[in-house]
């Protein structure tokens, strides 16, 4: 599906956006869409990170990056000075606005855009939980931009209930997929099976793939996500496979406890620890059924969109901004996070419903991501706010 996107000029304009790696998640990825609606806009993009897998797609949409590898330290020194060499960079590159993605590098980000008389913006991408008032007061830089971009509504009320001073600067823009790439059309038979021979799912293809795309870290849901397919019939005529993809970022004791309740729930044969992968609309096209079971609130719920995008059911936790993603029933599940029984009840119901409603729910899935939650609108948006700010310091 193409999606136009008409951009305002923002020509001549230079925006810095301030993160602490180039990775796979969906702040990283935000910053990659939003870099390449600047260079559309005739506006400089400049992103200072300690860089990551992502450099090349930052470089080839017009983007570049400013490598600083303390970006995302804690340490008040190291902040300070960041501060100072960030704010060599605004002055020297003739920055417009300063936008931080992330709680250790605003600090620094926040004091520079004070020092240099720069527009300061900040998107809140997470929760971001505190324990305790000094906890509350690390985490209150995202609430402290000039514009406080919330990625949807669960995530700007969060952001009142945490932070009530940030009333009246609170714009909600939704993340967005890159419906061309997140699309059934866009990949071909090549990428499915190169990704089938990765997965070793070529001698397979009759079964039914269940996938769990994410990071491995707990409040993902994977332990629940193996527990409950531990309950689906093994001899039966619709055969299943468990696909777990995502990133240890070097959690290594959480991904041997993984492998050790795979083999205590006797699964070695049907559940899969893949790894990182760099080619996810291949993966979604895999897949069968999708699951996003997280046991902590998704500040948008990235997996439930770009799965959508691409036709597939999810089957996703009843709370956070996943709720205003999946409509329980018609384009997706919604259960109770952390239920084990009731995912596997959701994942039952859809291996029964057979591949026919199990396309018509993605379709409507697709119907309303491409309505509601394209990385254009999220482009359009964000480049009005960096407008509207420009105008008011002209």
């Amino acid at each position: 599906m193409q999606e136009t996107v008409k951009l305002m000029p923002l020509t001549g304009a230079t925006i810095l956006q301030v993160i602490p790696e180039l990775s796979a998640g969906g702040a990283e990825r935000t910053t990659i869409e939003i870099a390449t609606a600047l260079k559309a806009a005739g506006a400089s993009a400049l992103v200072a990170s300690r860089g990551g897998r992502l450099e090349q797609e930052l470089a080839a949409a017009g983007g570049r990056l400013i490598r600083m590898d303390a970006i995302g330290a804690k340490n008040p020194i190291t902040a300070l000075l960041n501060t100072r060499a960030l704010a060599r960079i605004i002055r020297s590159e003739g920055v417009d606005i300063v936008h931080a993605r992330s709680r250790a590098p605003a600090w620094s980000a926040l004091w520079a855009a004070r020092l240099t008389n720069r527009p300061f913006v900040t998107t809140y991408h997470g929760t971001y939980n505190a324990r305790s008032s000094l906890k509350r007061l690390y985490n209150s830089i995202m609430a402290r931009g000039d514009v406080v971009i919330a990625n949807s509504e669960f995530t700007a009320g969060h952001i009142l209930k945490e932070h009530p001073s940030a009333a009246g600067r609170i714009v909600c823009i939704p993340r967005g997929v890159d419906v061309q790439r997140f699309s059934p059309v866009s990949v071909g038979p090549e990428r499915r099976e190169a990704l089938s021979r990765t997965w070793n799912l070529l001698e397979a293809r009759k079964e039914i793939v269940i996938l769990l795309p994410g990071r491995l870290t707990a409040w993902k849901g994977q332990r629940q996500a193996i527990r409950a397919v531990a309950r689906l019939p093994r001899a039966s005529e619709n055969p299943w496979r468990l696909i777990l993809a995502g990133d240890a970022q070097g959690r290594t004791a959480y991904v041997q406890e993984l492998e050790s309740l795979i083999a205590e729930q006797g699964l070695i044969d049907r559940v899969s620890l893949v790894g990182h992968c760099s080619d996810m609309p291949a993966a979604f096209s895999l897949a069968d059924i999708v699951l996003a079971p997280s046991v902590e609130p998704e500040a948008f719920g990235r997996v439930a969109a770009e799965a959508g995008a691409m036709g597939k059911p999810v089957i996703g936790s009843d709370l956070g901004g996943q709720k205003e993603v999946i409509v329980d029933h018609v384009t997706g599940l919604l259960t109770p996070p952390g239920d084990v029984e009731a995912i596997a009840e959701a994942v039952q119901t859809l291996i029964d419903a057979g591949p026919e409603r199990r396309q018509r729910m993605g379709s409507a899935a697709q119907t309303r991501i491409c309505d509601k939650f394209t990385a254009g609108a999220l482009q359009r948006a964000t480049l009005s706010v960096y407008d509207d700010l420009i105008g008011r310091s002209a």
